[in-house]
């Protein structure tokens, strides 16, 4: 049990309620911009807890994002009553799509004169906010805000994870009314991992995919993220090991299993036969004959598409909430528990099976070698891989026992990130699989750099998201953040200018080009050194500075895409 913390004020109001019980659930960071709600919380209350201010909401959402996603605990942000809040919902969104347990909080009008859609600046928080969260309310009585941080975190921490929002009305924020410094609160219960759903019967089931296993010839384990939140990453290398069967992963779960693994079948991208130019999809899963999709969620963007290449396959799903997407997927074998406790049981199930044969991918990782090593010098600017590959070169010189962290804005470039960056930890390649918003790159690399502050940091962005979103390069440099961030800079969005192709054989350039833009002269106007990098050399070079600096830097790097809209089916962002 523990008391409210009043700080500097002689009276403990709502606001010191608030912090004391977000601290009592282990946050330690509030990312967000204030407003006029500054008159009733200074945020620094409470100790323990500090206040990131960012230049923009949606920052602060997406930092908050990636800070809970990679700390597997609540993370905090802020807004301020109507402009700011809706700036906040994108990172909202992001937080729901991308499955992390944030808690949202936003200012609002004084309770007497809540008028949506009348009253200066004042929107329906709750209304507007409630269909992509797990939760929201709205704060009547101050001394129920200890109440509400509690249902907050319940209803993030169970999966699917993702955002909770409380409404703050400016004038309950400051209140004394109902809250007593000398009373004590009840003890946190933070869930030490996300609360997930476990059917009756799931063993039964769980029996069933250990007798598929037993006789499939080629089984393929295909790993989404929530197999990280469930602590079962130990586990699956140890039952993927033992009976040689390959991974494959969802966008986000990339660092399963270390990069250089031979069982690491990489993660997968509708993109990838178009890039590669090559059957690669085929390669990895037309020989299977058992889909083991564990931890697996639609949203992470690993469509059942791509694994129905070649024969018929039996599929096993193992997730710890019900099946929302059985018109697309409908497995062979559904077991909805515990991912760890389902990894364990088929391990044990399966304890005198035999390992498999598994089936050979040599021509393609060929081809992905071929491909990385691409010596040309092109005129018209780098290519993508040879940017990717020249990061994980240095990522694999700086980080001890391969623990960095890659992070991709969003845009065609992110396909090969997805394909092609180094990730040797869970969450060592970071980007948002579920809404894929420009602007992600700069608050996702606060977010690992601050979840990791001994680790490298890099980030790729595309010129066109990444000016979206540039005003918090000024925090990246506020903070003192070392992230390596390399500009990808083709004046377009190039992403767009693909799907123009796809769909017209054309592009449409007032609806994708740019004026070009000084990103060196950016990032050194708001205190990041800078430098341009034109060829493989010069970018090694750039980016051993970079990590070797211990504050942050930027790499402008002109870029060329070479795609065949011929070689893409269809496609998602």
């Amino acid at each position: 049990m523990s008391r409210v913390s009043t700080g500097p004020s002689s009276k403990p109001t709502a606001a010191h309620a608030l912090l004391a019980r977000l601290r009592d659930h282990g946050v330690e960071k509030v990312f967000g911009v204030v407003g006029r709600e500054a008159a009733s919380i200074l945020f620094d209350e409470v100790e323990g807890i500090d206040f990131v201010l960012t230049r923009h909401e949606f920052t602060a959402g997406v930092a908050a994002d990636v800070l809970a996603r990679i700390t597997g605990r609540p993370q905090a942000c802020w807004a301020t009553l109507g402009p700011g809040m809706t700036n906040l919902s994108t990172g909202i969104a992001t937080s729901v799509l991308d499955r992390s347990p944030v808690i949202a909080l936003a200012a609002q009008s004084e309770s007497h004169d809540i008028f949506p859609n009348d009253t200066h600046q004042c929107l329906d928080s709750v209304s507007i906010i409630a269909p992509m969260s797990k939760y929201a309310v709205e704060l009547e009585r101050p001394h129920e805000i200890t109440d509400l941080v509690d249902s907050a975190v319940t209803a993030a921490m169970t999966e699917p994870v993702g955002p909770s929002f409380i409404s703050l009305p400016v004038d309950l924020l400051g209140s004394s009314e109902g809250i007593d410094a000398e009373a004590e609160r009840p003890p946190a219960r933070t869930p030490g991992k996300p609360i997930g759903a476990v059917q009756d019967g799931w063993e039964q089931a769980a029996d069933e995919a250990a007798e598929l296993l037993k006789t499939a010839r080629h089984p393929v384990l295909v790993v989404g993220a929530a197999a990280i939140r469930s602590g079962a990453v130990p586990a699956v290398r140890a039952l993927a090991e033992r009976l040689n069967v390959p991974v494959i992963t969802t966008y986000i779960a990339k660092g399963v299993l270390p990069h250089g693994h031979e069982l690491n079948y990489g993660a997968v991208t509708g993109y990838m036969d178009g890039i590669l130019d090559f059957p690669a999809l085929e390669t990895l899963f037309g020989p299977a004959d058992l889909i083991l999709t564990v931890g697996y969620d639609y949203a992470e963007d690993l469509r059942p598409s791509m694994w129905q290449k070649g024969a018929q396959k039996k599929t096993v799903r193992v997730s710890p909430t019900a099946n929302p997407i059985p018109r697309v997927y409908r497995p062979t074998v559904d077991v909805v528990t515990d991912v760890l406790a389902f990894v364990e049981h088929l391990d044990a199930a399966t304890v005198s099976l035999e390992a498999k044969e598994r089936h050979d991918i040599e021509p393609l990782r060929a081809r992905v070698a071929e491909f990385l090593a691409d010596p040309t010098a092109y005129e018209d600017g780098m290519r993508v891989h040879q940017v990717i590959d020249s990061m994980n070169t240095v990522m694999e010189e700086v980080a001890e026992s391969g623990e960095g962290t890659i992070v991709s804005d969003i845009g065609f470039f992110r396909h090969y990130g997805v394909l092609f960056a180094r990730a040797d930890q869970p969450f060592g390649f970071l980007t948002s699989a579920g809404c894929s918003s420009f602007g992600y790159g700069i608050p996702a690399a606060m977010g690992a750099q601050l979840a990791r502050p001994g680790q490298p940091t890099f980030l790729i962005a595309g010129d066109g998201g990444f000016h979206s979103n540039s005003a918090d390069l000024e925090t990246i440099a506020r903070l003192n953040l070392p992230i390596v961030t390399v500009v990808v800079n083709n004046d377009t969005n190039g992403l767009i200018e693909l799907y123009q192709n796809l769909g017209h054989r054309r592009s449409h350039d007032p609806a994708v080009k740019f004026t070009g833009v000084d990103f060196v002269a950016l990032a050194e106007a708001n205190g990041v050194e800078a430098t341009k990098a034109a060829d493989r050399q010069e970018l090694l070079a750039a980016l051993r500075k970079g990590a070797e600096l211990g504050r942050p830097f930027l790499i402008e790097v002109p870029i060329n895409y070479d795609f065949q809209p011929g070689g893409f089916g269809a496609l998602s962002i």
